[in-house]
């Protein structure tokens, strides 16, 4: 949400494990960088992944008052702790290969934890009262709310990813690098590591080595309040006085250069310089053109004592302490707004350390997508602007299936690289009013988000029991589950049931669900055509079909091994009788001969005849509404 409501959008051990590392960093960027295997290269291109995204504070949380504007002793909060073996064995029951915990590093929040050496934030710059995980200030340490122990809660969240590995769960968590909280301030960061902006010069709006840019001149001043707004619903905190003291004012984190930004802007951040002057100079080395598709090792080489901004090194040396505290990836908050050149170098360091880091970007312009792919080593974009928004329109009856033809063609040389979701914690509920109402008209859509391409699937949490986001969590408004408020999620919190993770609180038709989820996600992982090769059939049985409905879509995966087509039905009534054809040109690529042959539904388990006569192939098949299937065809 870029609007009022953000965006719609780990001890001494550790920290001489994590300074070693550094000095090895550092130390390998002054030698050549060896190339990966070719071998290594091609396996991960073939493998599918499921990423399983919960909001940490939430996922544990078994309080049900759900008070709007509630506090954390009024509505509770999840732990790290919550993920028990249990919980993680549910999640990895979904196919899940990684789990990307939202919320993790230390954000601001209205809470006092001066106990533990932590500063109270204020309410003037802070959304909700538990805080928007991307105004993070403190990226050496994790959000306190999530530990039973706030003093060990860095040991906590180190336990939390030892079992999640046992589980064979691979952890993702935030990096937010456009903006940092307007109170930043560390407490855990390593003795050489100086905090962002404790060296800038604040006297001129930019300087290359400068962590901000600055109002010359001018005091920050709190936005003027719209609708009604008050900072906690108007409740009193000595610290909600309409003012907070920042001299002079930083940018903002959409960009802002207002000392007084819009309330309707991310004030309660701070934008963050990557060595772009404010008339667009790139006061950094320029990425060659050269390096476009090159492997991450001939980037570490290109990058190999070059002189940086200042805040590529402070996110690059962030990056390796959580790589050495075990975590497997990272998901970057708007990364299209910071310069495809420092992804290169970021992105080129994480994998000198980690060549398997999982690394996904949420870019919104397909314009730029090869960029940061191809240029910035990202091994993952969201697959938002053109997938996911055409199958909303679709299930919501503003598109044609007809457009997914265009989109998955245009996609063909970085499908692998372009995760999809339905889900996630910026978008709507499919199951809330104004998405689908109802969590059913989402199958077709979800089969085909995952099992289009190659790429991964992501699923949020709650997505597999119908959680409608129908909660007015203060800040948070219904149709998104809110990630600024201490709230409950009550579709989730009866599969819970209290931490056994069984259903025992669930319906008969969230059981179901779930069960379909599941199914379906385990499927991508073992059937070996989703790796394989794809064409559409869409558009041939449009052409040349007697009965192939309007709301219906079709392709085929393949490899040598097994021949898939995929058929789901959009539509809220069931077809029958439905045509599908299967062009020459793929029957004979196919190697199939005439006669019959047995097409098997990997879903429900029902088969139909496909017939073969004259290179011609037909099958008649019915669909529920909102219905799938998954056609093994096995030879005579």
């Amino acid at each position: 949400m870029k609007t009022l409501i953000r965006k719609s959008w780990k001890a001494a051990l550790i920290a001489s494990l994590f300074a070693a590392h550094l000095v090895g960093c550092d130390h390998r960027q002054q030698e050549p960088v060896n190339a990966p295997k070719q071998s290594d290269l091609t396996e991960k291109v073939v493998e599918k992944k499921v990423v399983y995204q919960v909001f940490t504070r939430l996922y544990g949380n078994k309080n049900t008052t759900n008070k709007a504007w509630g506090s954390l002793e009024e509505n509770g909060v999840g732990k790290f702790s919550d993920f028990t073996d249990v919980a993680l064995a549910d999640i990895k029951s979904l196919g899940t290969t990684h789990l990307w915990l939202t919320g993790v590093p230390h954000h601001a929040l209205v809470r006092d934890y001066t106990a533990y050496g932590i500063s109270n934030d204020d309410p003037d710059v802070v959304k909700g009262r538990a805080g928007s995980p991307y105004a993070v200030k403190d990226y050496y340490s994790v959000n306190p709310d999530l530990a039973d122990d706030p003093s060990n809660r860095l040991a906590e969240f180190d336990q939390l990813i030892a079992r999640a590995h046992k589980h064979g769960l691979k952890i993702i968590i935030d990096i937010v690098p456009n903006h940092v909280a307007r109170n930043y301030q560390s407490i855990s960061k390593p003795k050489h590591v100086r905090d962002f902006g404790a060296e800038d010069d604040s006297s001129v709006a930019y300087a290359r080595d400068n962590d901000f840019y600055y109002v010359v001149g001018e005091a920050f001043k709190v936005p003027l309040a719209a609708d009604g707004y008050q900072p906690l619903n108007g409740e009193t905190h000595p610290l909600s006085d309409g003012r907070f003291d920042e001299m002079p004012a930083k940018w903002t984190g959409n960009g802002s250069r207002l000392a007084q930004p819009d309330i309707n802007d991310w004030y309660e951040t701070v934008k963050v310089n990557y060595g772009v002057s404010p008339d667009g100079r790139e006061d950094f080395p320029a990425l060659p053109e050269n390096l476009r598709k090159a492997p991450w090792p001939e980037h570490a080489n290109f990058w190999r004592g070059k002189d940086v901004p200042a805040s590529w090194v402070k996110f690059r040396d962030i990056t390796q302490y959580w790589l050495a505290r075990g975590v497997d990836g990272f998901r970057y908050d708007m990364a299209e707004m910071v310069p495809v050149a420092f992804w290169s170098y970021l992105n080129s360091a994480i994998k000198q350390t980690n060549p398997n880091a999982f690394i996904l970007a949420e870019v919104y312009n397909p314009k730029e997508y090869r960029n940061y792919i191809q240029l910035g080593l990202m091994d993952y974009l969201y697959d938002k602007v053109e997938l996911y928004d055409t199958l909303k329109w679709i299930i919501q009856n503003k598109a044609s299936t007809d457009d997914l033809v265009a989109i998955q063609d245009g996609m063909a040389d970085i499908e692998h690289h372009m995760l999809h979701f339905l889900e996630n914690h910026d978008e709507q509920r499919i199951a809330s009013p104004d998405f689908a109402g109802n969590p059913q008209a989402a199958k077709p859509a979800m089969v085909i988000s995952a099992t289009l391409s190659t790429s991964p699937t992501m699923l949020y949490f709650g997505q597999e029991v119908g959680e409608p986001g129908a909660e007015d969590a203060g800040f948070g408004k219904p149709t998104r589950t809110s990630i600024f408020d201490y709230i409950g999620v009550p579709h989730h919190q009866r599969w819970m049931n209290n931490g056994a993770f069984d259903g025992g609180q669930s319906s008969a038709d969230e059981k179901a669900l779930r069960a379909w989820y599941s199914q379906l996600l385990n499927l991508t992982l073992s059937q070996s055509a989703f790796t394989g090769h794809y064409a559409q059939t869409h558009s041939y049985n449009r052409q040349h079909s007697e009965n192939y409905p309007q709301k219906l879509f079709s392709f085929a995966r393949w490899n040598d091994q097994q021949k898939l087509l995929v058929v789901s039905n959009f539509d809220a009534a069931s077809a029958s009788d439905i045509d599908i054809k299967i062009a020459p040109h793929m029957i004979k690529q196919w190697r199939f001969k005439d006669g019959q042959y047995t097409a098997t539904d990997l879903l429900s388990g029902q088969s139909w005849p496909l017939q073969i006569d004259q290179g011609a192939a037909s099958i008649k098949l019915d669909l529920k509404a909102f219905g799938s299937v998954i056609l093994n065809i096995q030879n005579p």
